[in-house]
């Protein structure tokens, strides 16, 4: 091991802690925004756990997976996003519970 890098033990410990944050945030708040950074969050989280055993098992199937996560991820973004924000200016103090706003 290299003097001064951080074992993996420590890159996963962060990762519990991250993913526990942001389970916590789907779960306790009620604003779709948060909610969506929240889930965001659990997937960095497990990014995160991908990158560390792919570099303890010094294999690369674990980028890869963390590239096809990002690549979904951005395209999350992209349509959860645009719908929350229709969402929000229709009613502005609307919650996750209003998920009848998105009837036609």
């Amino acid at each position: 091991m290299i003097v001064g890098a951080v074992s993996a033990h420590l890159y996963l410990s962060l990762s519990a802690l991250l993913f526990g944050l942001g389970a916590i945030g789907v779960m306790v708040r009620r604003n779709p925004l948060v909610m969506f950074m929240s889930i965001e969050l659990m997937l960095n989280a497990v990014n995160l756990t991908f990158v560390t055993f792919a570099r303890e098992l010094d294999d690369l199937a674990g980028q890869v997976v963390v590239l096809f996560v990002l690549v979904v991820a951005a395209a999350e973004v992209v349509v959860g996003l645009g719908i929350i924000v229709s969402v929000l200016r229709q009613r502005p103090g609307a919650t996750a519970d209003d998920a009848s706003l998105l009837r036609g």
